[in-house]
């Protein structure tokens, strides 16, 4: 065991748990006065929700002995036999600082979900959903990806930090919810302003800080590829960020606040599943690319017609989805000789494998998503009634005012 390796982890873990809080301040300035606490609840319910069913079995489902390449066993249920002393996914951290660390993924995935159907869905719908969407879709699709036996990493799919795993897989979910929701009441007719801008830069300041340990904290070891995670992940940002704005300022012709905030995290979004895989320039070109494209998928929602309130399928399903293939465009071993050489490095057959990886994952999850959103709106019911969206979440589900002024 390495204590500088582990000393490194601890951090990483610290600041991908600190991401969380992150985004329930970004989403929160986003929404209206009245459904802010409501709106940041669902990513801080998330932090307990998920740490128990992570503890009880999720771990093992998505780290535990494979079955058939699909899911883990149950082997670590309860984390019986997950201690102190290094395990099967690296050799110089305690396996169960492995799995902290991964919790924190489990715990922000479904959260990234909650920006789809904010302002419209139950609390009791939305935690149902959640036990359900983590067990179901999160865990299997994290062990086709990153678990030992894992179908996609054996088939030699690079998800450096989450790229399908977390942001194709919760923007699969979001789109479902929207269109199974349907649209806020006035969506389409109202202006649907946020109510709180400077909340949400600082949710994505938080973000963007805690993205170091997303991405760096995935090589495992405080060495040579999490150096370049960190490097990556800072270029592609800033140049995301930048063409964010450009392309605003183009076609609407004032560049705003909340563009350099949503393009520095469609730029996040882009470069995680390639961070530890590709050069700096190679970043450059990702965020670019990243930044314009995320913008411009957010008219999709208009031109067909369903209401992601929050903007999750054009920033994280896009960029995730421009990510992981970039992966396979851009990867190169002489950064890291433990990935892959993508197709501007010779190597064709890495971009097909990113789009099985990639397009198996929207599939699955989409499919799962609207299958148990269906199961529980029969049950309980998704979404709030008319009268409780009109005074607000934060009153009807909460019993509580974000500001009293």
């Amino acid at each position: 065991m390495n204590s500088g390796d582990t000393a490194f982890m601890l951090i990483a873990t610290a600041l991908v748990m600190f991401m969380t809080p992150g985004l329930a301040l970004f989403y929160g300035g986003l929404v209206r006065g009245k459904n802010v606490l409501s709106t940041v609840m669902h990513s801080i319910f998330c932090l307990g929700l998920v740490s128990v069913i992570w503890v009880l079995y999720g771990y093992s489902l998505a780290f535990g002995p494979d079955i058939g390449g699909f899911i883990g066993n149950l082997k670590y249920v309860g984390l019986k036999g997950v201690g102190l002393n290094p395990g099967p996914y690296s050799d110089t951290i305690p396996d169960l600082l492995f799995c902290a660390f991964q919790l924190m993924f489990a715990i922000i995935t479904p959260a990234l979900i909650s920006g789809a159907y904010a302002e419209r869905i139950k609390f009791s719908a939305f935690t149902v959903f959640t036990i359900l969407w983590a067990s179901l879709v999160y865990m299997p699709v994290c062990h086709w990806v990153w678990g030992q036996g894992g179908w996609l990493g054996k088939l030699g799919a690079l998800d450096f930090a989450g790229g399908t795993v977390i942001h194709i897989n919760s923007a699969c979910a979001a789109l479902a919810a929207a269109i199974i929701l349907g649209k806020r009441k006035g969506w389409g007719h109202e202006a649907f302003h946020p109510h709180n801008l400077p909340m949400t830069v600082l949710g994505a300041g938080i973000l963007w800080f805690g993205w170091f340990g997303f991405n760096a904290g995935s090589a495992l070891s405080a060495g040579k590829i999490s150096v370049l995670a960190f490097f990556t992940t800072q270029i592609a940002t800033g140049c995301a960020l930048l063409s964010w704005v450009v392309t605003e300022w183009i076609i609407q012709g004032k560049p705003t606040t909340l563009g350099a905030a949503s393009g520095a995290v469609a730029g996040l979004v882009a470069v995680t599943p390639a961070a530890g895989f590709v050069g700096p320039v190679s970043a450059m070109m990702i965020g670019l690319v990243a930044g314009a494209l995320c913008y411009l998928a957010i008219f999709l929602k208009t031109k067909f017609g369903y209401d992601d309130a929050l903007d999750v399928v054009a920033v994280h399903g896009v960029g995730g989805l421009w990510g992981a293939l970039a992966t396979g465009l851009f990867a190169s071993t002489y950064w890291n000789p433990d990935g892959a050489n993508g197709l501007f490095f010779g190597n064709p057959h890495q971009f097909i494998i990113q789009a099985i990886g990639a397009g198996s994952a929207i599939i699955y999850s989409f499919i799962l998503s609207f299958i148990i959103l269906k199961i529980v709106d029969v049950i309980i019911g998704l979404r709030v009634n008319k009268e409780e969206e009109v005074q607000g979440l934060d009153i009807t589900q909460h019993s509580e005012m974000g500001y009293n002024l």
